[in-house]
C-alpha cells in the first residue's frame, strides 16, 4: 500500500493521538489528516496528478509538514529543496527535476521556474472537502526525490518509494518505544526528515517541530526538555558540539542517533557519562537507502579498539564487503560495501544510465534483485559488525552533507581567471572539518580568493562553499599524474591587519570567543568570522561559547547576520540572559 493508506489507516487506530506539535499548536492525528486531505483535493485543483512532481520550497514548519503528507495523497512525487539554496540551484533542480508545481512560502517572484511551472503558495486553512481523496496508488512508485551532489557538475535526484518509506518505519527497532515524539529539525531536503516525519507518523508517535533556521545548543537543550523528546538523529559533527557544550541537554531522552560521518567515541563517552540513561546508536545509510542501511548500539563500557562500527543491516536488508571482482571477501579484510533489500531506492530521477552504474545486479539475491554500490570501504569486525575504513572515490561527507568535489571544481573552473581546481577536505584541527579550494590562474590573470567565494555563494549552497581558498603556481602531482593531495599545503588564515582592536571588555571577551573557535591567535573587531573560514557548525559552537561565557541566549541566525564583533557586540545588551542548564534526572514513571 502507499504511505497515504498506511497513514490513513494510522488515523483510525489513533484519531485523538497528538501527531505533531509545533509552533504553539498540537494537531490530533484526525485533525492532521483533515488539513492534509483538504489540501491534497486542492493541490488536485491545481493541476497535479498522480505520479506528478511537486517542488517544496518551504521552511520547516507546521504548513511544510502538512504539504508534505497532502502531496502525498494527491498521489504525487514531493521535491524538496532547501531554503538555503542559492536561486542559480533551486532554478536548476527544478528544470532538471521535471515538477509541474512549487510550493513556496517565499515571494513567487524571486523564483525562477521553467515556463509552464505553476507557483503556488500552501494553503492550511482547512476548508471545502476534507475526506480522504483516496488516489490509487501502488507501493513501487516513487514518493519523493531528494538532490544530492553531482560528480559531473550536476546535483542528482534519488528517487524513494512509497515501499521503501513503509519498509523504514517497519523496523523493529522502533518497537521499544523510544520513539514515540522525534525532533524534527532537519532540513526539509536531508533525507534524515524521511526518519523524523514518517517514522513517528506510522507508528502513532509525535512530530515536534522545531523552529525554522539554526540551532544552538542551548536551542536544542530547550526543545528536549520542553517538548520531553524521546528520539532524535543528529549529525555526527552536531552531536560532538552538543557533547562538548552541554552533554546533559540529552537527559531524558531514550535514544540519540548520530551519524553522517565518523561519531567521535569522546563525544559519545562525554554523553554517556551525563546521561547515562540514554542509549546512542550509530546510525548510517547513505540517501539512496532510505535515510539507515545499518544501525550499531554503542555498548557500555566504551571499550572499542578503534572508530565505533557503522553496525548490522536492518531487518530486510543485506549488506556485502566486496572485492573489485564482486567476490565476498574475509573478516577483517577491506573492501567496499554493497547494500541490497527493501531500503534500495528505485534509482537517479530520469537519469538512466547512473542508475545503472551505482544499482548494479546483486549476485548473491535473489533472481532480478540490485544492489547499490556505496563507495565506501569497509570490513566485518570479529563481532560481526561492519567498520568505516574511508571512501574508494573522492566523495566527502561534511557535516552530514555528502559532496562529490567534482561539482565544486566545475563550478569554480567556470569562474573568470581560474584554470585549474582541486577541492579536498581537511581536518588541520581534531573535529574541524573543512572544504579548501586550491586554485590556479590562467595567463595574465589574478585570483582574489574572496570575490571567488562570493560567487560560489550564490550558486552553491553555503555547505559546498570551501571555507578557503589557496591560490599556487601548479597543482602538485604524483609521478602517475594525478593530484598529490598530501602535498597540498595548509591554508594560511591571515587576519585584516586595518582591522580595529577591541574598545571594550565585552568586544574584548567576544574577539577572544571569535579566535578561540576559529584556532587563531587573535581576531579583531572587523574580521569577517565566515571569511576566517567559520561555517555553520563552528556558528553553533560559538554561540555554546558565548552562552557560557557570557550568560547570554545569542541564536545562530544573530551570528549569521551579525559575523563581525564591532556589530555582534550590540545584539548582547538586548540577548536574553542564558536559562540554568538542566540537571540529568529521572524521568517519573520512566521506564528503560
Amino acid at each position: 500500500a502507499g504511505l497515504g493508506v498506511l497513514f490513513a489507516a494510522q488515523v483510525a487506530r489513533t484519531p485523538d493521538a497528538v501527531a505533531v506539535v509545533g509552533e504553539g499548536r498540537e494537531l490530533s492525528y484526525r485533525e492532521l489528516d483533515g488539513l492534509a486531505n483538504a489540501a491534497a483535493r486542492w493541490l488536485i485543483g491545481e493541476g497535479v496528478r498522480p505520479g506528478g512532481r511537486v517542488a517544496l520550497f518551504l521552511e520547516r514548519s507546521v504548513s511544510a509538514v502538512v504539504m508534505t503528507l497532502a502531496v502525498v495523497k494527491a498521489g504525487a512525487v514531493y521535491v524538496p529543496l532547501d531554503t538555503r539554496y542559492p536561486a542559480e540551484r533551486v532554478e536548476l533542480i527544478v528544470g532538471q527535476s521535471g515538477v509541474s508545481h512549487v510550493v513556496t512560502d517565499r515571494d513567487a517572484g524571486v523564483l525562477a521556474v521553467p515556463a509552464g511551472v505553476r507557483v503556488l503558495s500552501p494553503v492550511l486553512d482547512g476548508e471545502g472537502d476534507s475526506s480522504d481523496p483516496a488516489v490509487v496508488v501502488h507501493a513501487d512508485q516513487p514518493v519523493y526525490a531528494m538532490f544530492t551532489s553531482g560528480s559531473t557538475g550536476v546535483p542528482k535526484g534519488v528517487a524513494v518509494t512509497h515501499r521503501n518509506v513503509a519498509d523504514l518505519a517497519a523496523q523493529t527497532m522502533y518497537a521499544n518505544g523510544a520513539h514515540r515524539r522525534v525532533l524534527f529539525h532537519s532540513a526539509m531536503a536531508f533525507d534524515a526528515s524521511t526518519y523524523e516525519m514518517w517514522v513517528p507518523w506510522l507508528n502513532g508517535g509525535t512530530l515536534v517541530i522545531a523552529p525554522a533556521g539554526h540551532l544552538a545548543p542551548a536551542d536544542y537543550q530547550r526543545l528536549l526538555a520542553e517538548h520531553r523528546i524521546t528520539a532524535l538523529w543528529l549529525t555526527a559533527g552536531l552531536f560532538r558540539v552538543m557533547a562538548e557544550e552541554i552533554p546533559e541537554a540529552f537527559a531524558g531522552v531514550r535514544e540519540v542517533w548520530a551519524g553522517g560521518d565518523v561519531v567521535p567515541p569522546e563525544a559519545v563517552r562525554r554523553v554517556m557519562d551525563r546521561c547515562p540513561e540514554v542509549t546512542v546508536v550509530n546510525g548510517y545509510g547513505p540517501t539512496e537507502t532510505t535515510t539507515f542501511a545499518t544501525t550499531h548500539r554503542i555498548h557500555r563500557p566504551l571499550d572499542y579498539a578503534g572508530a565505533i562500527p557503522i553496525g548490522e543491516p536492518l531487518d530486510n536488508h543485506r549488506v556485502y564487503v566486496l572485492d573489485e571482482g564482486l567476490r565476498l571477501v574475509a573478516p577483517g579484510t577491506p573492501g567496499e560495501l554493497y547494500i541490497a533489500g527493501a531500503g534500495l531506492a528505485q534509482g537517479y530521477l530520469d537519469r538512466p544510465s547512473l542508475t545503472a552504474d551505482r544499482f548494479v545486479a546483486d549476485p548473491y539475491g535473489p533472481a532480478g534483485t540490485r544492489m547499490y554500490r556505496t563507495g565506501d570501504l569497509v570490513r566485518w569486525n570479529a563481532e560481526g559488525s561492519v567498520e568505516y575504513l574511508g571512501r574508494a572515490d573522492q566523495q566527502v561527507k561534511l557535516r552530514g552533507f555528502r559532496i562529490e568535489p567534482g561539482e565544486i571544481e566545475t563550478v569554480l573552473v567556470g569562474r573568470p581567471g581560474v584554470a585549474q581546481a582541486t577541492v579536498v577536505v581537511r581536518e588541520d584541527r581534531p573535529g574541524d572539518k573543512r572544504l579548501v579550494a586550491y586554485l590556479t590562474a590562467v595567463d595574465g590573470a589574478r585570483i582574489e580568493p574572496g570575490d571567488v567565494q562570493r560567487q560560489l555563494s550564490g550558486l552553491l549552497p553555503d555547505y559546498m562553499v570551501p571555507s578557503a581558498f589557496v591560490v599556487l603556481d601548479e597543482i602538485p602531482l604524483t609521478v602517475n599524474g594525478k593530484v598529490d593531495r598530501r602535498a597540498l599545503p595548509e591554508p594560511q588564515t591571515v587576519n585584516d591587519t586595518t582591522g580595529r582592536a577591541p574598545r571594550t571588555a565585552k568586544e574584548e571577551v567576544l574577539c577572544g570567543l571569535f579566535a578561540e573557535v576559529l584556532g587563531l591567535t587573535s581576531v579583531t573587531i572587523d574580521d569577517h568570522f565566515f571569511h576566517l573560514g567559520g561555517h555553520s557548525l563552528l556558528a553553533t559552537r560559538l554561540a555554546g561559547r558565548i552562552r557560557t561565557v557570557l550568560g547570554v541566549e545569542l541564536s545562530v541566525a544573530t551570528l549569521f547576520e551579525n559575523p563581525i564583533v564591532a556589530t555582534l557586540v550590540e545584539k548582547l545588551d538586548g540577548a536574553s540572559a542564558a536559562r540554568p542548564r538542566l540537571r540529568p534526572m529521572r524521568r517519573m514513571g520512566a521506564t528503560k
